[in-house]
């Protein structure tokens, strides 16, 4: 003899909940539940992958770092090889001033492309993104509403 109501289903629940047939507050329940761990589990993985290419961009720009230190010196060298250059027929005075004039219009000219480089870039907040995010929340609040 059963010990379930005679009004219950197969499953236990009472009528019209039978299987696949859960009441809609479960359903909801379920989905944030999913949704949440989900989110998470990206998270994690997010994490994961940008902690990896965290050590792989460190590692890369020790190495520019580096490559940018020794091409430093290489150019003094260059510098010093020009005013050596130049001190063979000029006094070394003279060829030392020149060269620094020459790296001083060199340094002036891509100060000036730098600064207009940067006030295009103006201003620093990602602009696209921003708008697709609220157009994504409105997108989503229209969606729940319906």
């Amino acid at each position: 003899m059963s010990t379930r109501p005679p009004s219950a289903g197969a499953d236990g629940h009472g009528p019209g909940h039978g299987p696949g047939q859960e009441p809609v507050s479960e359903l909801v329940q379920r989905a944030s539940q999913q949704l949440t761990e989900l989110v998470r589990g990206e998270l994690k993985l997010a994490q994961a992958e940008m902690k990896e290419k965290g050590k792989r961009y460190g590692k890369g720009g020790g190495m520019f770092g580096g490559a940018g230190l020794v091409g430093f010196l290489m150019l003094q060298a260059l510098v010093a090889t020009a005013i050596a250059a130049l001190a063979v027929p000029l006094p070394v005075w003279a060829a030392a001033l020149i060269v620094t004039a020459v790296l001083g219009v060199i340094a002036a000219v891509l100060a000036l492309t730098g600064k207009k480089q940067v006030s295009r870039a103006a201003p620093p907040t990602p602009q696209r993104t921003i708008e697709n995010v609220k157009a994504d929340v409105a997108e989503i609040k229209g969606s729940a509403h319906r």
